[in-house]
């Protein structure tokens, strides 16, 4: 279905036509009837689906410009998808006289209350500062017709649940609740339970729950000969953008420090660097001036990289949840993406029951470890590294110069 077959007011036709969007994504299809019917929702997509049009469309139409309130209020798990959800917000909005906002810590306090003092209509909240802003008095939810959970299964893992009911339980009035996520677990159904109404169900992971549109490559080495391996990856794939996954901090400070020398437009991101830093490093990330960036799980949530083509997972993910949201910032609303992830002989264990329960068709760069028990040597990597063939495919292309 295409968005102009909705019927929507020319002010946000018009912002979607600039903003490229033609056909609905499935989550946006299936969703949209839902949210303008006013029915609660508990929606589970896939990564990259286009959840936040699904939601910012139908909301901005729901507002009342002539009332100086918040109507709107959306909860978001981390400082970047605040300000991401906001903007594409924004630019739904544009032709619009509809004022959206966003506040998170890390960010004047001061600015944030002088700005719901003059006008917010949606405001997209981490929950932190928003009940330090509550108990300030300086937001007022007595207004809000539509509130929307998002990332709702990060937001329970990180231990918002108690946030989360304390927002929920002061808002008093009749309204709609909107609960996305991209995984469904005992927590989130009893989120579900307590906080929506008969809500409508739609669900579009059962049967997949990674993106059809991407490749999932796996390479077993030894440790040693992890980063040889990733340099010749970088420089022969043709890669338009590329986000490497550490599990720790000093692990993506390690490594950006070593990249640095092969590599020119490279950064690093984790949760050790300022708001203001890392904001910036985001934002020259999405405007294509940073071609890799080593990252910690702070980059792997719902953030909207729409040029990823490669994710590397250096090492090997904790479960298949935060596997899921790595890989998933490449193949975004159905573009082709490619996932490589080291594996090293201790990641074994948990191979087998990632492949199972995420339904994964693994494509080996080298030998399978599954069928065999033998290691590869860490003296053979140099000629491996000559002779590498994907194990289908052609050889890759060397990467254009940037």
């Amino acid at each position: 279905m295409k968005f102009s077959e909705l019927n929507l007011p020319p002010n946000i036709s018009e912002s979607i036509v600039n903003m490229g969007y033609d056909e609905m994504t499935p989550i946006q299809e299936a969703s949209y009837p839902v949210i303008s019917a006013g029915q609660d929702l508990c929606a589970l997509a896939e990564t990259g689906s286009g959840k936040t049009a699904a939601c910012a469309i139908p909301l901005i139409q729901k507002v009342d410009t002539t009332l100086n309130a918040i109507q709107a209020l959306v909860i978001v798990p981390t400082r970047e998808l605040c300000i991401q959800y906001v903007n594409d917000i924004h630019n739904v909005a544009v032709k619009t006289d509809v004022v959206p906002f966003a506040v998170y810590g890390g960010f004047s306090k001061s600015i944030q209350v002088a700005k719901l003092n003059h006008k917010v209509h949606i405001l997209v909240a981490t929950p932190g500062r928003l009940i330090d802003l509550m108990y300030d008095g300086a937001v007022n939810l007595s207004h809000v017709k539509c509130v929307i959970l998002d990332e709702a299964d990060e937001l329970l893992k990180i231990g918002f649940l108690e946030d989360v009911e304390f927002i929920m339980s002061c808002i008093l009035q009749k309204h709609q609740t909107l609960l996305f996520a991209a995984t469904m677990d005992d927590d989130i159904k009893e989120l579900v339970d307590k906080t929506l109404h008969n809500p409508r169900h739609i669900s579009l992971i059962d049967e997949r729950p990674s993106p059809e549109s991407i490749e999932h490559y796996f390479e077993y080495l030894p440790s040693k000969n992890k980063e040889a391996e990733l340099i010749r990856y970088l420089e022969e794939e043709d890669i338009t953008q590329a986000i490497i996954f550490c599990n720790a901090r000093y692990k993506v400070d390690t490594l950006f420090k070593n990249m640095k020398k092969d590599f020119k437009n490279i950064e690093y991101i984790h949760a050790g660097l300022s708001q203001e830093k890392r904001s910036s490093i985001y934002r020259h990330y999405r405007n294509n001036k940073v071609r890799y960036l080593i990252a910690t799980d702070v980059a792997g949530r719902g953030l909207d990289f729409s040029n990823v083509s490669h994710v590397i997972n250096w090492d090997f993910p904790g479960d298949g949840e935060q596997y899921t949201h790595r890989t998933g910032r490449s193949g975004r609303m159905g573009r082709k993406g490619k996932a490589l992830t080291f594996l090293t002989k201790r990641d074994l264990p948990n191979l087998r029951s990632l492949i199972r329960k995420q339904k994964i068709a693994p494509l080996w760069i080298g030998k399978d470890p599954l069928k065999t028990d033998s290691m590869p040597k860490a003296e053979n990597s140099r000629k491996r590294r000559r002779s590498y063939q994907p194990s289908r495919g052609r050889r890759p292309k060397r990467e254009a110069s940037v």
